[in-house]
């Protein structure tokens, strides 16, 4: 493999954990409305489901690339997965911001928003592939090579899956950290639907501050780990 094949292969890990990072975000909250013993089957489910699922689309990616022409209103097909994923996410983030502001009921609201395992899994997987269609396109314009394509999403599908449960149970654990990866998920979501109205948001500007929100946020955190030291002693 040459120096460009190696350079495009890291570039395509590097753009595929991205993409995880947003995925467990998505997960810790789906999951998080299960009952304690099913959450690490429907992240595992989840995420090797949304693997299978993101190969299938490479299989298929010069379809995936004629979704790019117009369809409605001067909309492709793309911008509508787009416009409708953003939204969804939009809507699931707000809502999850609410009750955890609000303080609902955890068991009242795990029983009026999900019923079954299978729903929590649909959704994760559906959310994957909204996301993995511009992930797709990415890929086949950097290089027509398959095998690192392959090896880049196989990569960092083992990277997402190894810190998934531990990253999940940090966020899930510290609710003001929760409230951000929601602020987070808010954000991609309007993304999300202004890349589809046509719009351009370049990554750094998500990318950048959700960064420096997170080094504030675990400086507080650390602050008040100190002082509750300092209290006991």
């Amino acid at each position: 493999m040459d120096i460009n094949l190696l350079a495009t292969f890291a570039l395509l890990v590097g753009l595929e954990i991205v993409l995880g990072i947003d995925n467990i975000l998505l997960i810790s909250i789906l999951t998080d409305r299960l009952p304690a013993h099913q959450r690490h089957r429907a992240r595992l489910l989840g995420l090797s489901l949304a693997f299978l699922a993101r190969c299938v689309l490479l299989l298929g990616a010069s379809y995936i690339l004629q979704l790019s022409q117009p369809a409605f209103f001067n909309l492709s097909w793309k911008d509508l997965i787009l416009i409708a994923g953003g939204g969804f996410l939009l809507f699931k983030a707000v809502k999850e911001i609410h009750h955890a502001v609000e303080g609902f009921d955890a068991d009242e609201a795990k029983m009026k928003t999900y019923s079954t395992l299978s729903s929590v899994i649909v959704q994760m997987v559906l959310l994957d592939l909204v996301f993995s269609i511009d992930s797709v396109i990415t890929a086949v314009g950097l290089t027509d090579n398959l095998t690192v394509i392959y090896s880049a999403v196989v990569a960092s599908f083992l990277a997402v899956l190894a810190f998934a449960s531990k990253i999940a149970a940090f966020v899930n654990g510290n609710p003001s950290l929760k409230v951000l990866a929601l602020s987070f998920l808010v954000t991609i979501g309007v993304t999300l639907c202004v890349e589809g109205f046509g719009g351009h948001v370049p990554k750094s500007y998500i990318y950048l501050p959700m960064g420096f929100a997170l080094g504030v946020e675990a400086l507080q955190m650390r602050l008040s780990h100190n002082m509750n030291k300092k209290k006991k002693t």
